[in-house]
């Protein structure tokens, strides 16, 4: 995967690589509906990006493996650059505290309706395995609904450890599965 290298943003923080994460939004939120969720969480993470934060269009998918009658999500992902020292597992806990603070509940039903889901798709060229965290996501390469919107900020990139760039796996995504429409440019 390509990456730029280390630039001193604005700031004066030294960034390092990309991180790609995906949002997801299937309730209202105390910022408003599952759209205006999404775009608030945008606007959260370009605060922690010393570079510009790049981001996806939004689109509106099916919910996957999730309890019936489950709304559909709105769906995007964005790009940050981080700070060079942040870790995976301290940027993980950034995004698990962010969906707290606006209000996600984990019920322990898998897949269950939320105002906010953060998954951290890949963070540079970062593998990891443990019990707190899988890098690249172990499910990003077979989802549309991440693939899709990672396809229009990153086409060239290619997850860790995978062949296939994103648009390829975009491409092959696009062609099955549940239904996923771009709600805005």
């Amino acid at each position: 995967m390509s990456s730029p290298n280390p630039t001193t943003s604005n700031s004066g923080v030294e960034e390092g690589q990309p991180a790609y994460v995906g949002l997801g939004s299937n309730l209202p939120s105390r910022y408003g509906s599952p759209q205006q969720t999404v775009d608030a969480a945008l606007e959260r993470l370009a605060s922690w990006s010393g570079l510009p934060l790049q981001r996806s269009s939004l689109w509106r998918t099916a919910p996957i493996d999730c309890p019936p009658g489950s709304p559909p999500f709105i769906n995007a992902v964005a790009a940050l650059w981080p700070a060079a020292h942040l870790t995976s597992h301290a940027l993980l806990q950034r995004l698990l505290e962010l969906e707290l603070e606006f209000g996600r509940q984990r019920a322990g039903i898998p897949n269950a309706p939320r105002c906010l889901d953060l998954d951290l798709i890949c963070f540079g060229d970062r593998q990891v395995a443990d019990a707190d965290l899988v890098l690249p996501h172990p499910l990003a390469h077979q989802r549309g609904f991440v693939m899709l919107p990672l396809a229009e900020i990153a086409p060239q990139l290619r997850l860790p450890g995978h062949r296939l760039t994103v648009s390829e796996l975009a491409g092959r995504l696009a062609q099955s599965g549940p239904l996923i429409e771009k709600i805005d440019p």
